[in-house]
Formats: C-alpha cells, structure tokens, sequence
C-alpha cells in the first residue's frame, strides 16, 4: 500500500516512531489510512512483490522494444519505396 502512495520504503522507519510520540498513530494503521482516504477501499485489489513489479515492467520494456524494432523495419521498407 504504501508503494502505491509513493512512499519510499527506506524511508518508512523515521515515520515508525508512535512510542516516542503518543499522539501519532502506528504506522500501518496510518498508511492504511492515508490509502483509504485516496483510493476509497480497503486494501489493494491485486498485491505485487517488488520483484513481480520489476519482472512485469521488463517485460513491458522488451514487447516495447520489439514493437518499435518491428515498426521501424516495416517503415524503412514502406519509406524507400513511396518516394
């Protein structure tokens, strides 16, 4: 949850410190707060690892990459003979 409000998780143990000051809120009912009162739910509809996350966008760069590869050569061809 806290990934998807942009939160850097080294970061996250500075804000963990509700024993010292009482007034705060535990940490994880605070991020579970803030993502209720961004998102509207409870709880994340599918939860990633950030390995998932990271193998996912590779992939996603690699279609990319072929795509653009596959569009240019077909282009290139296209390209000569039209002029």
């Amino acid at each position: 949850m806290a990934r998807e409000l942009g939160m850097n998780p080294k970061k996250l143990g500075k804000k963990d410190n509700h024993d010292h000051e009482l007034w705060k809120m535990p940490l994880k009912q605070y991020i579970e707060h803030l993502y209720f009162k961004r998102f509207g739910k409870e709880r994340p509809d599918v939860v990633l690892s950030i390995e998932e996350i990271i193998r996912r966008d590779e992939e996603k760069k690699a279609r990319r990459r072929e795509a653009k590869l596959r569009a240019r050569q077909g282009d290139g061809i296209e390209g000569r003979s039209s002029n």
